[in-house]
């Protein structure tokens, strides 16, 4: 796993977290909730890539 990776995934939760407040405090908890719904599911993405990697990766160090 890189570091890019890592700060990609920093910098989806801190723009998430400040459009999350955003809405908050503008009144509109439904679409904050939403952002923050759509940004984790964003980074899960990301992470079943990762995910699928780590296991070709094991699969070939075992030869399996």
């Amino acid at each position: 796993m890189e570091v890019d990776f890592i700060f990609k995934i920093a910098a989806i939760g801190i723009i998430v977290a400040v459009f999350n407040q955003l809405l908050i405090r503008s009144g509109r908890e439904d679409q904050a909730m939403m952002t923050t719904i759509a940004g984790l599911i964003v980074v899960l993405m990301m992470l079943i890539g990762e995910i699928g990697n780590l296991f070709d990766t094991v699969k070939s160090l075992f030869d399996l």
